[in-house]
């Protein structure tokens, strides 16, 4: 088994969720993935114990998740960083992160997206379908972007980032 971005797209999903009760072809329509991908995405997610099963529910774990964000996620899922491009902002660039960070003369990191109103430096997505699932989602954004500055960011940036990731798994836990 091996874990995939879309996994920790799913486990991430279910964070921003709550405790709200969900389905596979619901949770599918919402990140815009067919409910095949899903349920192989739940399914490497349970093996890799960043969900686990309570009765009839799914729901993520939210130690082991903590864990693997702030101290796996960066050599496993390496975000490529590119050319200047139009897309949506992420890492320090974006909530929550912004406020913290004084506007630097260097671009911010954007998702490449031509819907995106920012030009800025590409910064590739933890899963290609994330930007458009974020974009209907504020606090699935929010998780994206802090993810996004622990794989990529500078040392004062992952440090606010993991802080922030923290209190929003704690606030689920």
């Amino acid at each position: 088994m091996v874990l995939k971005p879309q996994d920790v797209l799913v486990v991430l999903k279910l964070v921003a969720m709550g405790r709200k009760p969900w389905s596979y072809a619901w949770l599918a329509v919402q990140i815009r993935m067919s409910p095949s991908q899903l349920h192989s995405a739940v399914k490497r997610a349970l093996a890799a114990q960043l969900a686990v099963r309570k009765g009839d529910v799914i729901v993520p774990n939210i130690r082991n998740l903590e864990e693997f964000l702030v101290h796996g996620l960066k050599y496993v899922f390496v975000p490529e960083q590119g050319e200047m491009t139009r897309g949506i902002p992420t890492g320090h660039a974006a909530p929550p992160l912004k406020k913290h960070f004084a506007s630097a003369e260097e671009p911010s990191p954007v998702w490449p997206a031509a819907q995106g109103a920012v030009r800025g430096s590409a910064f590739s997505p933890l899963y290609g379908l994330a930007p458009r699932a974020a974009l209907s989602d504020p606090k699935l954004y929010e998780l994206l972007v802090l993810v996004d500055a622990i794989r990529g960011g500078r040392a004062r940036e992952r440090g606010i980032a993991i802080k922030e990731l923290k209190k929003r798994l704690e606030h689920y836990a």
